[in-house]
């Protein structure tokens, strides 16, 4: 595909060769910002992670990512040794010195740290979390609507890896995008373990119809930040919405699709599968939305 599209494309910006990023309590340029290849994270993808976006000065609704981070760490059993406090100022840190104000992005991540041999058991991370924070310039720009493939791959049962930990581990959604590709799609559309329409490889799924919103239930996806957003304007303003099973035959008759996230806010969808959705463009329930979550992070 000559035009393909990601929901994290961004504008180019040379300013991002010469960020600096946060590495254990330093903040150094990008070519001396390194991990050992005995961290966890590399070896195992033994992590927890955060995307956080700055609006005009302000990294919206940091307090509720950060909750989640520390929740997350917490089921994994990796202690940060830091507070929630300690890490924001490790984030207004970074910020500072870069000298960002708007459109960035901040990748936060947190690793079991480094092993003194090369092997599973978590009793080898003896020196304490890896965090490393990259803030990169980063304004979106998503040309068109996003194209969906459904592929066969599901995000797991909360007995296997739970799809609401936010994990270094990300094969099973980088496997899914590949199969999206592979079928000409931008990316995937994954079902749950039911087979009911559940989420995409990187982001919150939502359909639009007869002036519904409708979601999944949230019992296989990542519990986003974004995705939590919508439901409460919904909520906030009228606009009736659903967390409920739905399947693929009411998804290709849907007036609307469009995907959330902390990157792309709400991203529209306009072909799954081959079938347009709606008028294949942003929809009017898409962009009102959009203004509304635009006017809460302003607010």
């Amino acid at each position: 595909m000559t035009d393909h599209v990601t929901t994290h494309q961004a504008e180019e910006d040379a300013r991002n060769e010469a960020i600096l990023i946060y590495v254990d309590g330093r903040i150094v340029p990008k070519a001396q910002a390194l991990v050992s290849v005995y961290d966890s994270g590399f070896l195992l993808g033994d992590g927890v992670w955060e995307g956080i976006r700055l609006y005009d000065g302000t990294w919206a609704f940091i307090d509720e990512h950060l909750e989640r981070l520390f929740e997350a760490a917490k089921a994994i059993d990796l202690d940060i040794r830091l507070t929630p406090e300690q890490v924001k100022s490790a984030v207004l840190e970074t910020q500072l010195a870069n000298g960002m104000q708007t459109d960035a992005h901040a990748r936060l991540m947190v690793t079991r740290g480094v092993k003194t041999r090369p092997f599973q058991h978590p009793g080898l991370s003896r020196q304490g979390p890896t965090m490393v924070i990259i803030m990169e310039h980063s304004r979106p720009r998503i040309p068109r609507p996003i194209r969906l493939a459904t592929v066969p791959h599901m995000r797991g049962m909360p007995m296997t890896q739970d799809p609401k930990l936010n994990s270094h581990s990300k094969l099973n959604c980088i496997l899914a995008c590949i199969a999206a590709e592979k079928a000409g799609a931008d990316e995937a559309l994954m079902l749950d373990v039911q087979g009911f329409v559940n989420t995409t490889n990187a982001c919150n799924f939502f359909i639009v119809r007869k002036g519904e919103v409708w979601t999944s239930t949230g019992d296989y996806c990542m519990n986003g930040i974004t995705r939590g957003k919508v439901i409460q304007l919904c909520q906030q303003h009228g606009i009736p919405v659903h967390q409920r099973n739905f399947s693929l035959v009411e998804t290709y008759s849907a007036d609307e699709a469009f995907l959330t996230g902390t990157f792309g806010a709400q991203t529209p969808v306009g072909v799954i599968d081959g079938r347009v959705i709606g008028t294949g463009q942003m929809g009017p329930m898409t962009e009102r939305l959009r203004e509304l979550y635009k006017a809460l992070v302003t607010a």
